[in-house]
């Protein structure tokens, strides 16, 4: 599929290829969830149509934010993972969450109010650290278990 940039503008740049409803949730699904399957995916709360699933894990392949590969344990099952291009995303999504923390508990006060968002409000980079630590050790055991 050929990418298609609107400008040469980084945010603008930025925003053609994350800027999808659906892109940010999936990397967050991976990241904070657990995600890794295709059936993990279609499982999820945000309820994201498989076709549009496959769209968007194809795009986030071909921009390198996502690896596809088999379960070391299981050939059959493929699993979805976070590169190195992804995990550089943390930040960003910690950003967006401390965003609607702070601007929208007022119109949805259902929010997640647990101890991860206190932890994000207390001290949000060693919370990100903590989210990429915690998923480079995932993908450690994954390696160890080829």
């Amino acid at each position: 599929m050929p990418l298609d940039f609107r400008c040469n503008c980084p945010f603008t740049s930025a925003l053609d290829m994350l800027g999808d409803k659906w892109i940010l949730v999936i990397v967050k699904q991976m990241l904070i969830e657990g995600k890794e399957t295709f059936k993990d995916f279609t499982e999820s709360e945000e309820a994201i149509a498989t076709n549009i699933l496959s769209s968007k894990l194809k795009l986030l392949e071909e921009i390198g934010i996502v690896v596809k590969t088999m379960r070391p344990n299981n050939k059959k099952t493929k699993l979805y993972l976070l590169t190195e291009k992804g995990l550089a995303l943390t930040p960003i999504l910690v950003e967006l969450a401390r965003w609607s923390d702070g601007n929208l508990r007022d119109i949805h006060p259902t929010i997640v109010n647990g101890e991860g968002m206190e932890m994000l409000r207390k001290d949000k980079q060693a919370f990100a650290m903590s989210l990429e630590n915690r998923y480079r050790e995932k993908l450690a055991s994954l390696e160890l278990n080829a």
